[in-house]
């Protein structure tokens, strides 16, 4: 099982002073501004990764992949926009292909209708953000995409309909269980009061 480290701090990818002359060496091939973008960007992507992966070689590669499109498609980025957003974009893009690719070794996993127990508030207030992110790792592929498109990055049905080649009603349904599958999760923490949410 990952463990999350601490909150990273960032650097801000949006300050131009800083970023700017990195990205204009990137574009000409400099792998010296290639490993340097690539270490001012790491804790960032990474976190966008792991949100979409279900452990930590699962993000490695989707990790790799999106630094790989970055790189080849530097020209494609419009120097008067942010970066950090653009970035954003590939690798978010990049987690929806790794699914698309790997989905036929993924197991769709329906989940009964549940009874969900009243949750206390002060278990939602104990729980950290890194404890809940752990929760969404162990959601099935499907649902975490669908979950972390529409709640973290803010796509409605139509835009995860069309991003995935789902129809809008199996991008809800997705949403759904997902939700029952998070609230089980938190109930079995408010029973339990452990941190094992399998």
């Amino acid at each position: 099982m990952r463990h999350i480290s601490e909150k990273p701090v960032y650097l801000d990818l949006d300050n131009k002073k800083i970023i700017d002359p990195i990205l204009k060496k990137c574009r000409r091939g400099d792998r010296r501004a290639q490993k340097k973008l690539f270490q001012l960007l790491y804790p960032y992507s990474m976190s966008i990764c792991l949100r979409y992966a279900h452990d930590e070689d699962e993000a490695m590669e989707v990790l790799n992949d999106g630094y790989l499109k970055i790189f080849a498609k530097m020209d494609q980025h419009n120097p008067n926009r942010s970066f950090k957003a653009w970035a954003r974009r590939i690798f978010i893009n990049t987690a929806i292909d790794h699914y698309r690719k790997n989905e036929k070794h993924y197991h769709s996993l329906e989940i009964e209708t549940l009874d969900t127990e009243h949750i206390k508030p002060e278990v939602l207030d104990q729980m950290a953000a890194n404890d809940i992110q752990e929760m969404v790792s162990q959601l099935p592929p499907a649902y975490r995409l669908i979950f972390n498109l529409y709640v973290v990055e803010g796509y409605n049905h139509r835009e995860i309909s069309e991003k995935i080649g789902i129809s809008e009603g199996t991008s809800k349904s997705n949403l759904s269980k997902a939700r029952v599958r998070l609230k089980k999760m938190i109930s079995n923490a408010n029973q339990e009061g452990s941190t094992n949410y399998g």
